[in-house]
């Protein structure tokens, strides 16, 4: 049986959808998937070992110039490579207009999603042949795990979902692994930061734990944060950029990691590393970190800068 399943972003949402394969890898023996995802997470899907063949697509970057000629021959390659095969069925656990009419509607098969009480967005249920009613007062992992067994025919298990990933990685872990812990500083929206003073509080307890802290980042800014935190400690490392491989290479082998509300840490997740995720306004209960090991420590007034370096350090050593 193949499957081509269209998530394409974000990460956490990527991520999110990973314990569905692994469900449906033990229900449905030989099944293999075909995934389409925004370019930037290409790398994510690769690592299940149920999928054979990402289909990268740039919609975030071709509407900038949608008319330009290469855009316009980036698109017609993109729909020769989902329309290249028959699908057994066609997964859309997006639930977007955009990604229903841009990459679903071209796909070649029987089209799966939410139905109109369950979609994110409503009228995306209209591109689907089989649409599903799933519950929205549960995880988001939840969720698609029951999209998948819907669509596929098969009951939901009971159990926690497995994202599948671990074992990728495991192979390559140096013997270091264990002698440090990685502070995910970094985020996108202003308010969900954690401020430095707190980050660097909380590094001040750790000075005589043994223990490195590594930092990375992805962007100048936040390599310009990451090195303001580090200044004056010398058990502090500002990693080089990496590609998402690497980072999750390094969350791997970290003892703990503490982080904001990013998409890293849904990636700490499903690595199954120790992981305090710190949230402010957003609310971890349907889109909080899924996985062995997590603790959201929630802000009471919804402000990061209300959570304290003391706070974190007592729920790491829980």
């Amino acid at each position: 049986m193949r499957v081509l399943i269209v998530k394409t972003s974000s990460m956490g949402d990527v991520l999110h959808t990973l314990p569905a394969l692994t469900d449906a890898m033990q229900a449905i023996p030989g099944i293999r998937f075909d995934w389409v995802v925004e370019e930037g997470f290409a790398q994510i899907p690769s690592w299940h070992a149920a999928v054979d063949r990402v289909i990268p697509v740039a919609i975030r970057r071709w509407r900038k110039a949608w008319f330009s000629a290469p855009v316009r021959a980036e698109r017609q390659a993109f729909r020769d490579a989902v329309r290249s095969k028959q699908y057994d069925a066609v997964i859309d656990a997006q639930g977007l207009v955009k990604s229903a009419a841009l990459v679903t509607r071209l796909a070649r098969g029987v089209k799966h999603g939410m139905d109109w009480h369950s979609a994110r967005e409503p009228l995306a249920s209209l591109f689907y042949n089989r649409r599903h009613a799933i519950a929205k007062a549960q995880h988001a992992v939840e969720r698609t795990r029951e999209l998948f067994a819907s669509s596929l025919g098969y009951t939901r298990p009971q159990t926690q979902g497995d994202y599948g990933i671990s074992q990728h990685f495991l192979n390559n872990l140096n013997s270091n692994t264990g002698n440090y812990a990685v502070f995910l500083h970094a985020t996108t929206r202003d308010d969900k930061h954690w401020p430095e003073e707190n980050w660097r509080a909380l590094i001040g307890l750790l000075k005589d734990s043994g223990l490195r802290i590594k930092l990375p980042w992805g962007a100048p800014h936040e390599e310009a944060r990451a090195r303001r935190l580090a200044e004056g400690f010398d058990y502090v490392d500002v990693l080089p950029r990496m590609n998402l491989e690497s980072v999750a290479q390094v969350l791997a082998g970290a003892k703990f990691v503490v982080s904001v509300d990013t998409g890293l840490s849904h990636l700490t997740a499903a690595l199954d590393r120790p992981n305090v995720t710190l949230y402010g306004p957003t609310d971890p209960g349907l889109i909080g970190g899924y996985g062995l090991n997590q603790i959201a420590l929630k802000s009471k007034d919804n402000k990061l800068s209300s959570i304290m370096a003391d706070c974190v350090l007592k729920d790491l050593y829980y």
